[in-house]
């Protein structure tokens, strides 16, 4: 006999119009500008993005769900659509906050609060979410496509700051990298498991035939500490296991991981020892040091979203301006 399975038709599902939320539109940043923050290693990020779209390489920004919350989205369509990033890449909290904010102009609500009354995640629109990925899986698109199709056709009011709406205009690559349970949309009795499966492996394929192209690249994680090295270190191996049957590498290129966690005074090109806890911090075994080498550079950046990626922006775009 199968086991019981919890029945989803008994939830309540409440308007979104009722939950409080802690983001509102206003912490949307512009585009392009000088917000004074200096860091040197942003000049040499900036300068490795310029020569990797002079050689044709991919250069591919990987983000947590506390980038899009910080209202940096604008700098990096910006970034997008002058040629500098290829390829973006996102957890699932990621793209229910660029979501949201297309649909609403809000985001992000109280654990705390909403946990205790079990309404946590449980809002009627934020399902919407789920109707694109099931849709779009029906016309063979992944993830993120299906997501930025669904923002720009049914005209969110806010689409235009919108990451994934921005990659469906631009037909730039933003893929969604998720792990069934982990997201509020999940909860929804409209969330079809396979099409989720299918949408998020689809994205992987896609992300994984990006990182073929990574020689003379670049590869940024902003603030994803599990889902940004894990995926990565896998497309890598994929990429490179093809690459080495046909006589080429998948060496020379650039990392860098842009986080809170005070490392710039470590030797990041090292993985620490086990009995060290940050050991266990992926992006820095990962993508600091394991994967680059063979010849590779990495590079680690302590800062605030809010303040690197309109730095590199700046870095990036201030002479078209």
């Amino acid at each position: 006999m199968p086991f019981e399975e919890f029945d989803r038709s008994k939830l309540l599902l409440k308007p979104l119009e009722e939950r409080v939320h802690d983001i509102d539109y206003s912490v949307m940043k512009p585009a392009v500008a000088d917000n004074g923050y200096r860091h040197p290693k942003i000049d040499i990020l900036a300068d490795r993005i310029r020569k990797a779209k002079e050689k044709g390489a991919d250069v591919t920004m990987m983000l947590g769900g506390h980038v899009i919350r910080s209202g940096v989205a604008p700098s990096m369509i910006a970034l997008m659509e002058a040629g500098y990033i290829t390829h973006f890449a996102m957890n699932g909290a990621a793209a229910i906050h660029d979501f949201e904010l297309a649909m609403i102009g809000a985001t992000t609500e109280s654990v705390a609060k909403y946990i205790s009354e079990g309404q946590f995640g449980l809002w009627k629109e934020t399902g919407y979410y789920n109707d694109a990925i099931n849709e779009g899986v029906k016309l063979g698109l992944g993830f993120g496509e299906s997501l930025g199709k669904y923002i720009e056709e049914h005209d969110f009011p806010y689409k235009s700051t919108s990451l994934l709406a921005a990659g469906y205009r631009n037909q730039v690559p933003v893929t969604v990298h998720v792990g069934i349970g982990c997201d509020i949309v999940h909860e929804f009795p409209n969330a079809i498991g396979a099409s989720i499966g299918e949408a998020t492996y689809r994205d992987f394929l896609i992300y994984t035939r990006c990182i073929e192209n990574l020689e003379n690249g670049v590869f940024m994680d902003f603030g994803s500490a599990v889902i940004g090295p894990e995926v990565y270190l896998k497309a890598l191996s994929m990429s490179r296991n093809v690459a080495h049957q046909e006589g080429r590498r998948i060496a020379h290129f650039t990392t860098a991981v842009l986080d809170l966690l005070p490392l710039e005074d470590c030797d990041i090109h090292e993985a620490p020892p086990k009995s060290d806890p940050r050991y266990y911090f992926r992006p820095w075994k990962t993508i600091m040091a394991r994967t680059v080498a063979d010849g590779g550079e990495s590079y680690y950046i302590q800062g605030v979203h809010q303040d690197t990626v309109p730095a590199l922006a700046w870095n990036l775009l201030k002479d078209q301006i």
